[in-house]
């Protein structure tokens, strides 16, 4: 189905870097920074230990995987990541204005610890009110400070925020089911780092962009110096090694719109697969079977008031 996408800025960059050839570019905005806390309850959302997820070389084949691997027997779910100056935002817009449904996990963490909510209250008996600002929400950096190097607090505060972020990720993809869609994106940006929501992503997605490409991006973006730009690149795990280990890869080293065409036939794919239907048939039926047995409950074995 078409859609209105508005063009962004084309920015130089360098050619893409050999191992990429072939695979479609994007430039844009890069995604926020994730704060030391932000990293802490996202890394460990789910604590089931090692993935079991097949990885595959994207080198070792063409740009795209075989069509029926794209097909799986029931709703899936896709990771989604990248890196610093990278432009992951830009194709989760895309995603977005393409009608997809998208959950971000960092959103989430922020959600579940605001006042009022159970992982508030329980962060505040285990670290005090210290954590606290003056609105009641929770100081991210000082509750960051705390946990920072600390392993015993910083397994304490995911122990209140894991079964947390479970049950709300739980939630918004089941509503996603229900309303029919074939697949979820999770915005994930620790998704390789931690491993620990890998087993549960079909598919995986990288969004790339050479080293030199990265550099000058956040340079440009946060006004820093060459030292201080190369020190938070290299605070994160690379891109081409991310890279190796995705399914689907997007080198974000050149035009837009090429690769915004790239991200509207990978969604084109993924939505003609049928193989989920089974499932929802089998659960709307379960729920109609419910309901027929309790509309017989009411009506014929009640006694009549």
């Amino acid at each position: 189905m078409p859609c209105s996408m508005t063009d962004h800025s084309i920015r130089p960059a360098p050619a893409p870097s050999p191992p990429f050839q072939g695979i479609y570019h994007v430039s844009g905005s890069a995604p926020r920074a994730v704060d030391v806390f932000s990293q802490s309850v996202c890394a460990t959302a789910l604590e089931a230990g090692p993935s079991s997820f097949p990885v595959r070389d994207h080198r070792n084949r063409g740009a795209w995987p075989p069509v029926t691997s794209l097909f799986p027997r029931k709703m899936f779910l896709v990771g989604l990541t990248g890196g610093i100056a990278s432009g992951k935002s830009s194709v989760i817009q895309v995603f977005q204005q393409l009608g997809c449904a998208v959950i971000d996990v960092d959103v989430i963490a922020r959600h579940v610890v605001q006042p009022g909510y159970p992982a508030h209250r329980r962060i505040v008996e285990a670290f005090g009110t210290e954590v606290l600002l003056e609105n009641g929400d929770i100081d991210r950096k000082v509750l960051g400070d705390l946990i920072f190097n600390q392993p015993d607090r910083r397994h304490l505060l995911n122990s209140i925020t894991h079964p947390e972020i479970c049950k709300k990720m739980m939630k918004e993809t089941f509503k996603f089911f229900l309303r029919g869609y074939r697949y979820v994106i999770l915005d994930i940006p620790l998704l390789f780092e931690t491993k620990k929501l890998l087993k549960y992503m079909k598919h995986t997605v990288v969004v790339y962009c050479d080293r030199d490409t990265q550099l000058a991006r956040l340079m440009q973006r946060n006004n820093l110096n060459r030292d201080d730009a190369e020190a938070r690149i290299k605070a994160q795990l690379p891109l081409k090694d991310k890279a190796r280990m995705a399914r689907h890869v997007l080198d974000n080293s050149g035009e837009w719109s090429v690769t915004k065409r790239q991200v509207v036939l990978l969604h084109a794919e993924l939505e003609r697969s049928l193989e989920y239907l089974p499932l929802r048939l089998g659960v709307l039926t379960g729920l109609a079977s419910i309901a027929s047995l309790l509309y017989l409950l009411t009506h014929y074995l009640l006694p009549s008031p």
